[in-house]
């Protein structure tokens, strides 16, 4: 049996949901292009079987926040995913915040263990400082996934360097964080 993985692209193109813009990118222009690509990656693998929450990049899920963030957890969990990635961008005031973080439900997760592997990969991939893993059990996509799940924070869409790279070398963070999830599966 493959290991079944729902990766999740952050947010929506428009409102609802539309998450963070800077630089000239959208927060789900990358998260679904690296999203589409991580997705391939684990689809090539017979290792495992992936699913994507957004089948076209004009896709809107849910008609609110609530709604959108529940499509998204309601689509893993009837599907039976056994782990749960959701792809962002992070945002800051500072234009010269920059790196890869990482949350999870709660320090005894799995989540959290595949986070620190992610994360670890995809700065080795990409460059960018790893800035660690954090407990946010307040996180909708962490609280209601029926798995063990992690948000990756892939770079800061607000630091032109992180966007740039997030843009223009969607493979290298789609490899990271598949080299990540090949290392936590000791594959």
């Amino acid at each position: 049996m493959p290991i079944k993985i729902f990766v999740d692209m952050g947010h929506n193109p428009t409102n609802p949901n539309a998450g963070a813009e800077g630089n000239g990118y959208t927060e789900h222009q990358i998260t679904y292009d690296i999203g589409r690509r991580l997705t391939a990656l684990l689809n090539a693998n017979p290792e495992f079987e992936a699913r994507s929450s957004h089948t076209s990049p004009t896709q809107i899920l849910g008609t609110s926040n609530a709604t959108s963030l529940s499509t998204r957890v309601n689509d893993a969990n009837t599907w039976g995913a056994d782990y749960y990635i959701s792809l962002h961008t992070n945002a800051s005031t500072n234009a010269t915040a920059s790196g890869v973080e990482g949350y999870a439900y709660s320090r005894a997760s799995q989540g959290y263990v595949l986070g620190e592997y992610i994360l670890t990969s995809l700065s080795a991939a990409t460059g960018l400082d790893n800035r660690g893993m954090f407990v946010r059990p307040s996180l909708y996509v962490l609280r209601r996934t029926r798995m063990p799940s992690v948000l990756i924070e892939m770079g800061y869409i607000s630091n032109r360097g992180d966007a740039v790279l997030m843009g223009t070398e969607p493979d290298a963070f789609a490899r990271g964080i598949y080299n990540g999830i090949l290392t936590y599966f000791g594959m």
